[in-house]
Formats: C-alpha cells, structure tokens, sequence
C-alpha cells in the first residue's frame, strides 16, 4: 500500500509563493499524482495533476499560470510550485494517486486513491 505524506504549506501573504511536496512511500509505478483542495465548507477541487512518466500535466482553471506540477522520481515526490498566491487560494492541499491514462485531464477526485493526510495553506490579504 502505498502512503503520501504532503508537506510545505503555511501562511503567506498576497502575491507570495509556496512549494509543496507530495512524497511517497511505496512503488508508484502507472500512477499519476493530482493534487486537489478543499476549503471548509466548499467541494474538493481538482487543482493539477502528473503522469507517471512526467511528460503529461493539466491543470484546473484556478491553477493555470500560476501553479506548476513536477515530478521527480529519483526521489519519488511530486510537488507543486504556487505563485502570485491569493487569498482565494486558502485550503487543505491533498495529493493522490489515479492509474495512468492516455488523455491526461483532472477527472473526479473519485478517481483517485491513497490520499494523503493534507497540508494547510492560507493566504493572506
């Protein structure tokens, strides 16, 4: 079974910039890695998502251009490079696994599985 264990999220102003990562411990081979958030009191959101290979990213509309996935394998962890961060972007930040497939998009978080226990990041105005 495999575990993520997510980290590197905190308190950041407006316009400030946050890496997190997202370890795994386990073999994650054909697995692609999303990362999704969740404010209180609102659904899960698909923010972006990693093929296994690396070569294959997507990103939810709240992410694109400003956010960047990668992937590093050597040491097995995914992160996720934010900037210009907004107050808007407060949340639980959770990575996952989902099977590799040919069409990278975000998907349902249903899809995924082997969710980590979340990493808080809020920004502030």
């Amino acid at each position: 079974q495999v575990q993520l264990v997510e980290s590197g999220g905190g308190l950041v102003q407006a316009g400030g910039s946050l890496r997190l990562s997202c370890a795994a411990s386990g073999r994650t081979f054909s697995r692609s890695v999303g990362w999704f958030r969740q404010a209180p009191g609102k659904e899960r959101e698909f923010v972006a998502v990693i093929s296994y290979s690396g070569d294959n990213t997507y990103y939810g509309d709240s992410a694109k251009g400003r956010f960047t996935i990668s992937r590093d394998s050597s040491k097995n962890t995914v992160y996720l490079q934010m900037n210009s961060l907004k107050p808007g972007d407060t949340a639980v930040y959770y990575c996952a696994l989902r099977w590799d497939r040919p069409a990278v998009d975000g998907g349902s978080w249903r899809e995924y599985d082997n969710w980590g226990q979340g990493t808080q990041v809020t920004g502030s105005s």
